[in-house]
């Protein structure tokens, strides 16, 4: 029998390879608990694998590499100190990108609870966010700090609508809630508008992205994690998620008023005094996008869609219905 050819290796096991090199270095021995070793996430725009007190995430195939490198300098960078979690250097000799993923790592921080939405940090989050909005950006990072991606995420979400599930029953309904927004929906598009400055945006909120900081004893305060949107734009797009979901009736009322009054008492600068003004164009964007990605999802998967997609379905239609000037309810 002629001998075995060897395979390569999985990126899934290479970059677990980087994070114990990351954490016990090239000789150590691991004795970690089979709990403080795993995969996290295993995406096509993200894989995540921890071991111990770190985690190395190998980003999304597509990721410009200029853009990423400056992405984690801003990470780290003392101006957003307390706001987003700063990366970790790769260990030496450690690949910096497998199979074109670019590879990064940082501390493992415990995340938001998902069975206990009382405990969701909603107004932490709002004050990280307005932190973030109100901070100049760096001036060394300025001039190569890319555009913050949310807008395009949108695009991007009905494109792979398109592709996915062109002949869902639903698909014509996003595709008209998708055509009533202005031209500021599409990833071209530069705002000329001097009364919304550029400013520093996380591009994908949601409470997925908030972690506690590692402490030495005890869980630390929230801070923001995933930098793959991160960059300058409109910071109301940061504020859409959670507005869309108001709107849709699917986040409470209070739990919206907290947010958004955390927002606005810790100096946000993302809405004014008619918070609506800045956040209708996004929120409906941000109901376009997460409803195609519905029907993605749902038609690759072969299964019906959820209460929760259902409802985006229905606000779609609403938004394509009907386009209204003043502020969305939850019965809108």
């Amino acid at each position: 029998m002629p001998p075995r050819t060897p395979t390569r290796p999985a990126p899934l096991d290479r970059l677990a390879a980087v994070a114990r090199a990351a954490v016990h270095g090239p000789d150590e021995p691991c004795r970690c608990a089979s709990g403080l070793v795993g995969v996290l996430a295993n995406r096509d725009d993200g894989t995540v694998v921890r071991h111990g007190a770190l985690v190395a995430k190998a980003h999304a195939p597509d990721t410009d590499p200029e853009a990423h490198r400056t992405r984690l300098t801003l990470a780290g960078h003392p101006d957003v100190d307390g706001v987003l979690l700063p990366p970790r250097p790769l260990p030496a000799q450690a690949p910096t990108e497998i199979d074109g993923r670019p590879v990064s790592i940082w501390p493992y921080g415990p995340p938001v609870a998902p069975d206990d939405p009382d405990a969701a940090p909603w107004e932490d989050a709002a004050r990280l966010l307005a932190r973030l909005h109100r901070t100049a950006p760096p001036r060394p990072l300025a001039p190569r700090l890319p555009a913050m991606r949310a807008p395009l995420k949108v695009e991007l979400a009905v494109d792979r609508m398109r592709r996915t599930a062109p002949d869902h029953p639903a698909a014509a309904t996003v595709l008209s809630a998708w055509q009533t927004l202005p031209d500021t929906h599409t990833p071209t598009h530069t705002n000329t508008d001097a009364s919304v400055p550029r400013r520093l945006c996380h591009g994908d909120f949601h409470l997925g992205q908030l972690v506690r900081e590692p402490r030495p004893v005890g869980d630390g305060p929230w801070r923001l994690i995933d930098i793959d949107d991160l960059g300058l734009g409109d910071p109301a797009w940061d504020l859409a998620r959670p507005a869309a979901w108001f709107a849709a009736g699917i986040l409470p009322p209070e739990v919206w008023s907290r947010f958004l009054g955390a927002y606005q008492e810790a100096g946000g600068p993302a809405v004014g005094a008619d918070p609506w003004v800045q956040l209708d164009v996004p929120a409906r964007a941000l109901t376009v996008q997460t409803a195609a990605l519905a029907l993605a999802k749902s038609t690759a998967e072969r299964r019906p869609l959820d209460e929760v997609e259902g409802v985006m379905i229905d606000t779609c239609a609403r938004i394509a219905g009907y386009r209204t000037e003043s502020a969305p309810s939850a019965s809108t």
